[in-house]
């Protein structure tokens, strides 16, 4: 597995070797000022102290995972004491000529830490820290002070805001991985489909072409799909489009759409006398749903089953119902046929109503018919209120009189 790369993983690099740096260089300032400081003993085991944890916690800062809270909270009680521990080893007359203070400059890799773990808000309440402190041993603010103090506050704010900066375009990077590696995917799965599926469905649509008769109708339905798989792997707009059909723009009429699934004298269609308007989107979705419940009534119920499309335009909601005369579905029919990778029921209608916020509900008793009843709300996007300003009429017509 290839490691995953870090923006910020070079200023944890670099926050690491500052420390061991400036813990030389506060050392070599306590050496050099050992005989001039008023007590350079307790000096010297803070010094000891320091130069333990700094080089006993190297693997602390290498990475945000393992510099945890409570270690900043000990890191930063490290600077800020050994600042207000110079108070007491140093001179009065060393500190007042602006002499460093224990830590020195190391103190500044406390509140470095503090920005790379938690960004700018965290480096501002370290800084605050260390400036009190250092406020605090000087005892009368000089120019000096304050120009240090608002030194490490600024720097430490700025790297803070910079690590943030960089963890939000590190994100911004990982999604655009994400959705180059999904288009490669599809691509990929493009070709395979154009090279397998499509080249099969072109094939069974010129056969059934040569053949004719009931082979004709076969091979119109693998063109049907064959066009309709290509929009789909390529983007490119609905099989109507591509054949010259103006695309539909405004409210679509469920019924016109409904209508062709009644072409057979054995399919009845009911539907109110006024129109039943639905945005393009959910009434083709709508209407694909009700084909693919006559479609296993095809399949499952035979050719001389009979059908019953139901459409109810009510005022909270659209319903069409799809019932049939066959044997019905045996109980536990339907979860086996998910288990077999069988998807009907599950995607092409469940599915279809689930993503437009509608429901579709099955009810089948063996011996009896099936009925489905596809609901879509008014509250769910595309479905138009108030697209009959009186009471529905219904009135049955069959494929002939339909067309």
């Amino acid at each position: 597995m290839a490691m995953r790369m870090s923006v910020e993983q070079p200023l944890w690099r670099a926050l690491t070797a500052y420390r061991v740096l400036t813990l030389g260089y506060a050392v070599a300032l306590y050496a050099h000022a050992y005989g001039s400081l008023r007590h350079p003993l307790p000096g010297g085991c803070y010094m000891a102290l320091l130069s333990v944890w700094t080089l006993g916690t190297i693997g602390r800062v290498r990475g945000a995972e393992r510099c945890t809270r409570p270690f900043l909270a000990v890191d930063l009680t490290m600077a800020v004491g050994g600042i207000l521990l110079t108070g007491w080893v140093d001179t009065a007359g060393r500190i007042e000529s602006g002499a460093f203070t224990l830590p020195s400059i190391w103190t500044a890799g406390a509140v470095l830490a503090y920005a790379l773990k938690g960004g700018w808000r965290w480096a501002a309440v370290a800084s605050t820290a260390v400036a009190a402190a250092d406020l605090a041993e000087r005892g009368t603010p000089s120019r000096d002070t304050v120009h240090n103090v608002v030194l490490v506050w600024v720097a430490g704010v700025a790297i803070g805001y910079v690590v943030e900066v960089a963890r939000a375009s590190e994100r911004t990077l990982a999604r655009a991985l994400q959705i180059e590696a999904a288009t490669r995917e599809r691509e990929r799965l493009a070709r395979d489909i154009h090279d397998g599926v499509l080249q099969v469905l072109a094939m069974v649509q010129r056969r059934g072409n040569a053949a004719g008769g009931r082979a004709a109708e076969l091979g119109r339905l693998a063109g049907d799909q064959e066009a309709a798989l290509r929009a789909l792997i390529s983007g490119a707009p609905p099989a109507g489009a591509a054949r010259g059909e103006p695309a539909a723009r405004g409210p679509r009429d469920l019924r016109a759409l409904l209508a062709p699934h009644a072409a057979s004298a054995r399919v009845t269609l009911s539907a109110p006398g006024t129109p039943v308007l639905l945005d393009p989107e959910p009434a083709a979705e709508l209407a694909a749903a009700v084909g693919a419940a006559l479609d296993n009534v095809r399949r499952h119920a035979g050719e001389q089953a009979r059908a019953w499309i139901l459409v109810e335009d009510e005022a909270d909601a659209v319903l069409v119902t799809v019932r049939d005369d066959g044997p019905g579905i045996p109980e536990g029919r339907l979860a086996a046929a998910a288990d077999e990778g069988r998807l009907g029921v599950a995607q092409s209608i469940r599915g279809r109503l689930r993503d437009l916020g509608g429901s579709a509900d099955l009810v089948s008793v063996p011996g009896q018919g099936t009925e489905v009843e596809l609901r879509l709300p008014r509250g769910a996007l595309g479905v138009r209120e108030g697209g009959a300003d009186v009471a529905p009429a219904l009135g049955e017509t069959n494929g002939r009189s339909a067309r």
